[in-house]
């Protein structure tokens, strides 16, 4: 009788162990240690690598470690977006539970800013959304940060839709002091208001990129509570990476 060798993986088994590697790690991994958890060898894991990142399946992310893509994640969200909601909350809980002050993630989708998820506890609670955030994006620094971020003529568009209301005396209600105020702040991409959408209350926020979509991560607390500057931001930067990593909206 011949010798006898065991049942090799298909390519399609092959695959589909990078995918479940590569979905195990949520930052992401590179391609020799998907291949070695796959079992696979180099060669044939960068191969398929290429492939399934050719075909959406996987991302490969600027520092080069793979991530699942838009076309598999995709198919398992419904159409409110409920399944990246799931995904990164975990990430806005753990920074409310780092700073203990309320996270918040929105979205600018068709001109507008809104909301997409609030996260919060007895010991972190929410502000108080008095007036709602589609008419309050010039007094929050989650909306200021979005607005920092878009060009020119979105900008200006958006601005041709919403009147700067008086939320409180810290509100900035000049179009030209906004855009100056914008305009002028240093590189690092956090943005502050400070009593501006509601006395008592002071926004971080950062913005996070998903595909074609872009919004803002930030967190509230109380005005008289005292932070180590340089800690929140880098906390609430940490935070905001790792949504942009979750972030596989289809373009």
């Amino acid at each position: 009788m011949g010798d006898r060798t065991g049942p090799t993986l298909s390519s399609v088994q092959q695959a589909l162990r990078l995918m479940e590697a590569a979905g195990a790690h949520e930052d992401g991994a590179p391609a020799p240690q998907l291949a070695r958890e796959a079992g696979l060898p180099r060669d044939s894991a960068l191969h398929l690598l290429r492939a399934l990142t050719q075909d959406g399946y996987l991302r490969e992310l600027d520092d080069g470690v793979f991530v699942l893509g838009d076309k598999l994640y995709s198919s398992h969200q419904d159409v409110d977006g409920h399944g990246l909601l799931d995904r990164v909350r975990p990430v806005l809980a753990s920074l409310r539970d780092e700073v203990a002050s309320a996270a918040y993630l929105t979205f600018y989708e068709e001109g507008e800013i809104r909301i997409a998820e609030i996260v919060d506890s007895p010991k972190a609670p929410r502000v108080d959304l008095w007036v709602g955030f589609k008419d309050a994006g010039h007094a929050t620094a989650l909306g200021k940060c979005v607005l920092r971020e878009l060009d020119r003529e979105a900008r200006a568009e958006y601005f041709s839709r919403h009147t700067l209301a008086d939320l409180t005396p810290r509100t900035i209600t000049h179009r030209e002091e906004l855009v100056r105020q914008l305009d002028s702040a240093p590189p690092a991409p956090v943005v502050m208001d400070r009593e501006e959408y509601a006395l008592g209350t002071v926004c971080v926020a950062v913005p996070v990129y998903g595909g074609s979509q872009m919004g803002s991560l930030g967190v509230s607390f109380r005005s008289d509570r005292m932070y180590r500057t340089g800690d929140l931001h880098r906390r609430v930067l940490a935070a905001a990476d790792r949504v942009t990593r979750g972030l596989w909206l289809a373009d």
